[in-house]
Protein backbone atom coordinates (compact mmCIF):
# COMPACT_ATOMS: atom_id res chain seq x y z
CA UNK A 1 0.00 0.00 0.00
CA UNK A 2 2.92 1.78 0.16
CA UNK A 3 2.67 5.23 -1.64
CA UNK A 4 -0.85 4.92 -3.14
CA UNK A 5 -3.54 7.05 -2.59
CA UNK A 6 -6.05 6.51 0.54
CA UNK A 7 -8.32 6.71 -2.29
CA UNK A 8 -7.04 4.16 -4.40
CA UNK A 9 -6.39 1.60 -1.38
CA UNK A 10 -10.32 1.61 -0.68
CA UNK A 11 -11.01 1.35 -4.07
CA UNK A 12 -8.95 -1.65 -4.33
CA UNK A 13 -9.99 -3.22 -1.33
CA UNK A 14 -13.31 -2.81 -2.40
CA UNK A 15 -12.92 -4.54 -6.11
CA UNK A 16 -11.48 -7.41 -3.94
CA UNK A 17 -14.23 -7.99 -1.76
CA UNK A 18 -17.26 -6.74 -4.47
CA UNK A 19 -17.95 -3.80 -2.68
CA UNK A 20 -19.82 -0.81 -4.98
CA UNK A 21 -17.34 1.68 -4.37
CA UNK A 22 -18.69 5.40 -4.59
CA UNK A 23 -18.89 8.49 -2.89
CA UNK A 24 -21.20 7.86 -0.20
CA UNK A 25 -19.21 4.43 0.95
CA UNK A 26 -15.53 6.72 0.26
CA UNK A 27 -17.37 9.45 2.63
CA UNK A 28 -17.89 6.96 5.29
CA UNK A 29 -14.84 5.13 5.32
CA UNK A 30 -13.13 9.21 5.30
CA UNK A 31 -15.23 9.67 8.47
CA UNK A 32 -14.65 6.86 10.38
CA UNK A 33 -10.79 7.18 9.18
CA UNK A 34 -10.22 10.34 10.96
CA UNK A 35 -11.94 9.30 14.21
CA UNK A 36 -9.91 6.58 14.26
CA UNK A 37 -6.89 8.37 13.11
CA UNK A 38 -7.90 10.88 15.73
CA UNK A 39 -7.64 8.30 18.57
CA UNK A 40 -4.53 6.55 17.29
CA UNK A 41 -2.82 10.21 17.06
CA UNK A 42 -2.38 10.29 20.76
CA UNK A 43 0.12 7.90 20.53
CA UNK A 44 3.20 9.22 22.06
CA UNK A 45 5.44 6.51 20.51
CA UNK A 46 5.43 8.96 17.18
CA UNK A 47 8.89 11.06 15.82
CA UNK A 48 9.70 12.95 13.11
CA UNK A 49 12.28 11.09 11.01
CA UNK A 50 15.36 13.07 11.50
CA UNK A 51 16.39 15.80 9.50
CA UNK A 52 12.40 16.49 9.15
CA UNK A 53 12.09 19.61 11.25
CA UNK A 54 15.55 21.45 10.33
CA UNK A 55 15.47 20.48 6.40
CA UNK A 56 11.52 22.13 7.12
CA UNK A 57 12.63 25.33 8.56
CA UNK A 58 15.56 25.61 6.24
CA UNK A 59 13.72 25.79 2.91
CA UNK A 60 11.43 27.48 4.33
CA UNK A 61 13.79 30.43 5.07
CA UNK A 62 14.66 30.59 1.44
CA UNK A 63 12.79 33.16 -0.87
CA UNK A 64 13.66 31.03 -3.61
CA UNK A 65 11.28 28.17 -2.66
CA UNK A 66 7.85 27.22 -1.53
CA UNK A 67 7.09 24.17 0.34
CA UNK A 68 3.85 22.39 -0.54
CA UNK A 69 2.79 18.93 0.48
CA UNK A 70 2.07 16.18 -1.76
CA UNK A 71 0.75 13.07 -0.11
CA UNK A 72 -1.94 10.01 -1.08
CA UNK A 73 -3.63 10.81 2.22
CA UNK A 74 -6.86 12.41 2.34
CA UNK A 75 -6.62 16.07 3.07
CA UNK A 76 -8.09 15.61 6.72
CA UNK A 77 -5.61 12.70 7.74
CA UNK A 78 -2.87 14.90 6.82
CA UNK A 79 -3.80 17.84 8.76
CA UNK A 80 -3.78 15.70 11.40
CA UNK A 81 -1.02 13.77 11.13
CA UNK A 82 0.98 17.23 10.16
CA UNK A 83 -0.55 18.87 13.01
CA UNK A 84 0.01 16.20 15.78
CA UNK A 85 3.83 16.87 14.71
CA UNK A 86 4.03 20.55 14.57
CA UNK A 87 4.83 20.64 10.94
CA UNK A 88 1.53 21.60 9.36
CA UNK A 89 2.55 25.07 9.24
CA UNK A 90 5.10 24.92 7.33
CA UNK A 91 3.26 23.71 4.04
CA UNK A 92 1.24 26.35 2.28
CA UNK A 93 -0.10 24.03 -0.66
CA UNK A 94 -0.89 20.72 -0.94
CA UNK A 95 -2.28 17.73 -3.04
CA UNK A 96 -3.73 15.27 -1.09
CA UNK A 97 -5.36 11.96 -2.19
CA UNK A 98 -8.70 12.91 -1.43
CA UNK A 99 -8.19 15.03 -5.01
CA UNK A 100 -7.24 12.36 -6.79
CA UNK A 101 -6.73 8.89 -6.96
CA UNK A 102 -4.11 8.45 -9.23
CA UNK A 103 -0.78 9.73 -7.80
CA UNK A 104 0.53 10.76 -10.65
CA UNK A 105 -2.36 13.41 -10.96
CA UNK A 106 -1.42 15.34 -7.53
CA UNK A 107 1.56 17.23 -8.52
CA UNK A 108 0.03 19.17 -11.21
CA UNK A 109 -3.02 19.53 -8.63
CA UNK A 110 -0.42 21.55 -6.01
CA UNK A 111 1.03 23.62 -8.59
CA UNK A 112 -2.33 24.52 -9.88
CA UNK A 113 -3.14 25.49 -6.50
CA UNK A 114 -0.10 27.27 -5.59
CA UNK A 115 -0.70 29.70 -8.73
CA UNK A 116 -4.75 30.29 -7.42
CA UNK A 117 -3.39 31.66 -4.34
CA UNK A 118 -0.08 32.98 -5.78
CA UNK A 119 -0.76 33.60 -8.80
CA UNK A 120 2.65 32.45 -10.04
CA UNK A 121 2.86 29.70 -12.32
CA UNK A 122 5.74 27.37 -11.44
CA UNK A 123 6.58 25.30 -14.45
CA UNK A 124 7.16 21.67 -13.39
CA UNK A 125 10.82 21.38 -13.94
CA UNK A 126 11.40 23.55 -11.11
CA UNK A 127 9.63 21.04 -8.61
CA UNK A 128 11.25 18.85 -6.15
CA UNK A 129 9.49 15.66 -5.17
CA UNK A 130 10.48 14.28 -1.75
CA UNK A 131 9.55 10.74 -1.01
CA UNK A 132 10.00 7.67 0.35
CA UNK A 133 8.74 5.09 -2.03
CA UNK A 134 8.61 4.41 -5.70
CA UNK A 135 5.29 5.67 -6.32
CA UNK A 136 7.13 9.23 -5.19
CA UNK A 137 9.39 8.80 -7.78
CA UNK A 138 7.08 7.84 -10.06
CA UNK A 139 4.92 10.57 -9.83
CA UNK A 140 7.19 13.39 -10.48
CA UNK A 141 8.84 11.71 -13.45
CA UNK A 142 5.82 12.06 -16.45
CA UNK A 143 6.17 15.86 -15.41
CA UNK A 144 9.64 16.63 -15.44
CA UNK A 145 9.74 17.67 -11.77
CA UNK A 146 13.05 16.21 -9.49
CA UNK A 147 13.09 13.57 -7.05
CA UNK A 148 14.49 12.69 -3.99
CA UNK A 149 13.82 9.45 -2.17
CA UNK A 150 14.63 8.69 0.96
CA UNK A 151 15.27 5.34 2.89
CA UNK A 152 12.97 6.47 5.87
CA UNK A 153 9.93 4.51 4.80
CA UNK A 154 9.45 0.91 3.66
CA UNK A 155 11.99 0.90 1.66
CA UNK A 156 15.61 0.56 1.47
CA UNK A 157 18.54 2.85 -0.24
CA UNK A 158 19.08 -0.41 -2.36
CA UNK A 159 15.54 -0.28 -3.28
CA UNK A 160 15.12 3.46 -4.02
CA UNK A 161 18.44 3.20 -5.59
CA UNK A 162 16.70 1.24 -8.51
CA UNK A 163 14.13 4.21 -9.48
CA UNK A 164 14.48 6.54 -11.89
CA UNK A 165 15.00 9.45 -8.20
CA UNK A 166 17.43 12.01 -8.80
CA UNK A 167 19.08 11.58 -5.72
CA UNK A 168 18.35 9.04 -2.79
CA UNK A 169 19.27 9.60 0.95
CA UNK A 170 19.49 7.66 3.82
CA UNK A 171 17.61 10.27 5.90
CA UNK A 172 15.89 13.58 5.61
CA UNK A 173 19.24 15.34 7.10
CA UNK A 174 20.77 17.88 4.85
CA UNK A 175 18.22 17.31 2.58
CA UNK A 176 17.75 21.04 1.85
CA UNK A 177 21.11 21.28 0.31
CA UNK A 178 20.03 18.70 -1.98
CA UNK A 179 16.74 20.57 -2.94
CA UNK A 180 19.12 23.97 -3.43
CA UNK A 181 21.52 22.55 -5.76
CA UNK A 182 18.89 20.91 -8.38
Amino acid sequence: MAGKTDLQIVSEACEVHGINFDDDLMGKVERRYIELLKIEIRNSDKKLKPGVKKSLEALEARNDCVLGILTGNIEMGARIKLSSMGIHDHFKVGAYGSDNKDRNSLLPIAVRKYSDISGIDVPFENCVVIGDTPRDVECSKPYGAKCIAVATGPYSFEDLSETEADIVLEDLKGVDEYVCSM
